[in-house]
């Protein structure tokens, strides 16, 4: 195992990788009680074009499959995997996001066995024509319940402004007649595809030896076979600049209406220095506008045109990037018309030194406060890993960023033909 510590954030990470490939990062934490391991495989939602490994082809499957392949990991031929978890005191989950399908379990003891009940489930696959036929009824009933989620509807219905092509426009979980058309064969050649060892990261942080832990792990790979590494082929339609539709109304029983307000910030692939230069910095922009302590919030909260659920925030992944801005309101156009005019002027205005080193200041001081969760290290330093980005060195990242850079990008940032307006109103 290789040992680092990073003295500014004074955690100290063993890492290796493995002969099949697999990426193992442990991070003991003696001074707590509880243990939290995630394994995740870098693929979501927005895959399903692709060439499946040792073949030459490439093919398209039906929207959801990757949710679908979550829900179905934790059934086996004989079980039902949350038992197993529960039996050894552990609380298990799994998410699947646009980009990422991630497994995961929370225990304060046990903690050898569950990370080796984590990796065999996972690579333990069983699918039969019956038992996806009826986990299309349950993940159908999922689907009609976000269909009626004022929250769910006003994000995708955003995303779906913003973009064209790109298949984020699609729901995680896919559609109804998506999901029926899904077969057996269908979550073999994903799962064969994307779910190799080299595909995939696991990450262990808490109260654990991490030379046993070390040992555990291999030990329980080398038992395993897995196809020769093969490089992954995935394939995304170009994607225009400008947003697919300007604004849209979407008609729910809800008693407040929702309005959001959505800027397609990239639709080109971005590279390592790119990616995490924007988030960064569109993280910090959108802090600086639209954070409770500013005064564009202030006027707005007197004006009666938020309530206690604004809120903000972006996403920047790879192929795809977007910032969100919302909240209920019983004056939904008037809140679009003042949030939009103020993301116009922002290429007039010049950050100065001084505010710039108080927006550095409060960035790192958000992320030190969310390493005190065992949680939100573990899924941000996988989902950095991916990427190539070391989550121990944004801390780093943050403190030497300069200033024309980000007033660089301020000049930049918002284009009229980026921006869209999704509302949700009462039927």
């Amino acid at each position: 195992m290789h040992k680092v510590t990073y003295d500014d954030v004074k955690e100290t990470i063993y890492s290796t990788t493995l002969e099949n490939g697999l990426h193992v990062y442990l991070l003991p934490k003696e001074e707590v009680a509880k243990t939290y391991g995630i394994f995740m495989t870098n693929y979501g939602s927005t895959d399903r074009t692709f060439t499946p490994i040792q073949q030459e082809n490439e093919i398209t499957v039906p929207d959801g499959v990757a949710h679908f392949l979550e829900h179905k990991l934790f059934e086996k031929e004989d079980r039902d995997v949350f038992s197993d978890f529960l039996r050894q005191g552990a609380s298990p989950n799994a998410y699947t996001s646009f980009t990422k399908t991630a497994y995961l379990f929370s225990a304060t003891k046990m903690i050898e066995e569950n990370v080796v009940t984590l990796l065999d489930f996972v690579q333990d696959p069983f699918f039969s024509e019956e038992s996806v036929e009826k986990e299309k009824g349950i993940i159908a009933q999922e689907i009609k319940m976000y269909d009626d989620q004022a929250d769910w509807q006003a994000f995708m219905g955003t995303i779906k402004n913003m973009f064209q092509h790109h298949p984020v426009n699609v729901d995680i979980a896919g559609t109804v007649s998506s999901i029926n058309t899904i077969t057996k064969e269908d979550l073999y050649t994903c799962y064969e595809t994307f779910y190799h060892p080299s595909n995939m990261v696991l990450f262990v942080i808490g109260n654990f030896d991490p030379h046993s832990m070390s040992r555990i792990i291999k030990e329980n790979q080398t038992m395993k076979k897995f196809p020769e590494i093969d490089t992954i082929k995935r394939f995304v339609p170009e994607e225009p600049s400008s947003v697919a539709v300007k604004e849209n109304t979407i008609h729910l029983p809800v008693a407040i209406p929702k309005v959001t307000v959505g800027i397609k910030e990239s639709h080109k692939r971005l590279n390592r220095n790119e990616l995490i230069k924007r988030e960064v910095i569109q993280s910090m922009l959108l802090d600086y506008f639209f954070s409770q302590s500013g005064a564009f919030y202030e006027e707005l909260y007197k004006e009666q045109l938020i309530d206690d659920s604004f809120e903000y925030n972006t996403t920047v992944e790879e192929d795809f990037s977007f910032s969100l801005i919302s909240s209920n309101t019983e004056k939904p156009d008037a809140l679009a018309d003042r949030v939009k005019q103020l993301l116009r002027t922002t290429n007039e205005l010049t950050i100065s030194e001084e505010t710039f080193e108080i927006m550095k200041r409060k960035r790192i001081g958000q992320l030190l406060r969310g390493m005190n969760s065992l949680e939100f290290i573990a899924n941000q330093y996988v989902n950095y890993h991916f990427v190539g980005i070391n989550f121990f060195e944004l801390n780093s990242f943050i403190q030497n960023l300069s200033l024309t850079e980000i007033n660089t990008f301020l000049k930049n940032w918002i284009t009229e033909d980026r921006l869209t307006v999704c509302k949700i109103e009462n039927k």
